[in-house]
């Protein structure tokens, strides 16, 4: 964790400092949404539906697994849906292709894992309109877009906002960047089309999520993942009985990596946890502990490790489940 996102938990001397900014940033926040809805500041309208899954803190919530089930729930029902992303942590800043064996280095690794496992067209771009009319003229069909966060993004119009909240985080302290960990204060929420709380067994709710809007739905959603791949041998496939019994390590380079460490010592793990910063660049001395040691790891963190992997080295694959109301929802507004 960063060592701000400590103060974000809190009201610290530090958050403290930093609240003169978080009014400001508050006003500009304001003022940009204010001008989009005048239709001052244009927004681009494609010829598709649009969904927007994003969240209003900084850090990962969930958003790349829901966006997966969201692709697989609508392909189900007969459409044809693409993936947009900023592709945070790439080089690349014009819209990008993003194909199973794109270098997570050029267009991130969120993108990467997105093309793996959404089997369907992905396009990543920092420009999500240039992105979403890239997805639209390539030669693959698409008649609904999906954009992997950007819920800030104004410039891109959506016709279903899904925001994905963080059950035991919460808002942390409820206050704006920098002194929170808000992109927008709570009050947002009341204009989307569903809140989706991502929450386990362990979760005890965070306080800030007393005051979700009682107007909009609120859909629990959990992430589920019992099986292990090995990077080396993608084929090999265990469970997590295979590592218990012996110490392992662990690492996690994404928005909350002691959600993934928490999953493992819940299978009965013994682990050395070892976070990176979200989105970290990872080397092969990364991983290089003891040798031959198990290092266990998430499918982001895996698209980075995998050209240096070795059999020691394993992903942990995983799939957001939310509740059968998000699906109704979903449909009903696309019905519209």
């Amino acid at each position: 964790m960063a060592w701000i996102e400590r103060h974000w938990q809190g009201i610290t001397p530090v958050s403290a400092l930093l609240y003169p900014l978080s009014l400001l940033f508050g006003a500009v926040v304001k003022v940009r949404r204010a001008l989009h809805a005048g239709g001052i500041s244009p927004s681009t309208r494609l010829p598709v539906p649009v969904i927007v899954v994003g969240n209003i803190t900084v850090g990962g919530t969930g958003k790349t697994p829901l966006v997966l089930w969201l692709a697989e729930f609508l392909r189900a029902r007969g459409l044809k849906p693409g993936i947009i992303c900023r592709g945070y942590g790439g080089r690349s800043r014009s819209p990008q292709r993003v194909a199973p064996a794109s270098d997570p280095l050029v267009v991130g690794d969120e993108a990467v894992l997105l093309a793996r496992r959404g089997r369907c067209e992905v396009w990543a771009g920092a420009d999500r309109v240039a992105a979403a009319l890239a997805l639209l003229a390539a030669p693959a069909p698409c008649d609904v877009v999906i954009s992997d966060d950007g819920l800030q993004h104004y410039a891109l119009a959506r016709d279903l906002e899904i925001c994905v909240v963080d059950a035991g985080r919460g808002f942390g302290n409820g206050w704006l960047l920098p002194a929170g960990p808000l992109r927008e204060p709570p009050s947002r929420l009341a204009q989307v089309d569903a809140v989706v709380v991502n929450h386990d067994i362990r979760d005890e709710p965070h306080p800030t999520l007393a005051g979700l809007p009682d107007t909009v739905p609120r859909i629990n959603m959990r992430v589920e993942g019992r099986q292990f791949r090995n990077l080396a041998n993608p084929a090999q496939c265990v469970g997590p009985e295979h590592f218990r019994g012996r110490t392992v390590h662990a690492i996690a380079g994404i928005g909350n990596p002691q959600r993934f460490f928490s999953l493992l010592r819940l299978f009965g793990l013994d682990i050395a946890a070892r976070p990176f910063p979200d989105h970290h660049p990872f080397t092969a001395a990364d991983l290089a502990y003891a040798g031959t040691e198990t290092v266990l790891m998430t499918e982001k963190d895996a698209v980075k490790c995998r050209r240096f992997a070795r059999n020691s080295h394993w992903e942990l694959a995983v799939d957001a489940v939310p509740g059968p109301a998000l699906g109704e929802r979903v449909l009903q507004l696309l019905a519209k």
